[in-house]
């Protein structure tokens, strides 16, 4: 394996920008390649089955660009397909819930912690699994919020809707006295300050991929596959649907301009 090999991430539209910010904040020299799976978002709401073939997809079309170790950047795909990729997978695949949960234990002091995400993280107890896992004394309390994901997509990440479907959501959180939110889903992280603004300041939001992009380094340096370059990795942008709308959120959510955004046709995804 080359050092220089690209890091390849997957997600179901922009969520995973999220975890590609946390490692490009850690390792800024180490080159990217990300799909978005933007023609099929969300996952949350599919069956097992289908995240698992979708997944499966993502992986192969990532594979084929030589990558050094794949990062599931969604927390529905992690949840149900984590497994089924490292089976089959020749590179090593890091996922979203253990470090995800490792980190709320750690930040917790009450050890209650609050979880949200997809229908489909939720319904599979992917959280709160790990986290009773970890700690069998923890109290998890747990809400989907499918509705987080077409706003994050869409850019309304201060909208009076958005406050106003976060407060519909989150009002049971604050009830259960819980001291710790994960954001069990990539997309949420982007909407991190008006969900912080409705659970109050003094709920710790937890978001997967710091840990996460904690372990793809530590990865990276324990088997001497970090990239040693001085200069700046390059990145690359892959999406089923839509390059422009994608363009636009993910510049400002990044805060640089993107140069390399390709659409990929689901046909190439499917026929392998």
């Amino acid at each position: 394996m080359n050092k220089t090999n690209p890091i390849g991430f997957f997600d179901s539209g922009i969520g995973g920008l999220t975890v590609v910010k946390a490692v490009t904040r850690l390792m800024p020299n180490e080159n990217i390649v990300y799909f978005g799976d933007t023609a099929r978002v969300p996952y949350g709401s599919k069956s097992n089955e289908t995240v698992v073939e979708y997944s499966i997809q993502a992986a192969n079309f990532l594979l084929r660009k030589n990558i050094k170790l794949l990062v599931v950047a969604c927390n529905t795909a992690s949840s149900v397909a984590l497994n089924e990729l490292r089976k089959f997978l020749t590179v090593p695949v890091i996922g979203m819930i253990e470090p995800g949960a490792r980190m709320a234990l750690s930040e917790s002091k009450n050890k209650r912690i609050g979880v949200i995400g997809t229908r489909a993280t939720i319904n599979n107890k992917a959280y709160a699994h790990e986290l009773k896992r970890l700690n069998p004394k923890v109290k998890v309390f747990e809400q989907a919020c499918p509705l987080f994901v077409p706003l994050a997509e869409e850019g309304w990440l201060d909208h009076k809707a958005t406050e106003l479907i976060a407060k519909t959501y989150l009002s049971g959180m604050k009830e259960n006295k819980i001291d710790s939110l994960i954001l069990g889903c990539t997309h949420y992280p982007i909407l991190a300050d008006i969900i912080q603004k409705v659970v109050g300041k003094n709920v710790k939001l937890v978001d997967s991929g710091t840990p996460a992009a904690r372990l793809v380094e530590d990865y990276l340096n324990g088997r001497g596959l970090r990239n040693q370059s001085v200069h700046h990795g390059q990145s690359e942008f892959y999406v089923s649907d839509v390059p422009t709308k994608f363009r636009e959120i993910a510049e400002t959510f990044l805060g640089r301009k993107i140069t390399h955004l390709h659409k990929v046709e689901l046909e190439e995804l499917t026929n392998e």
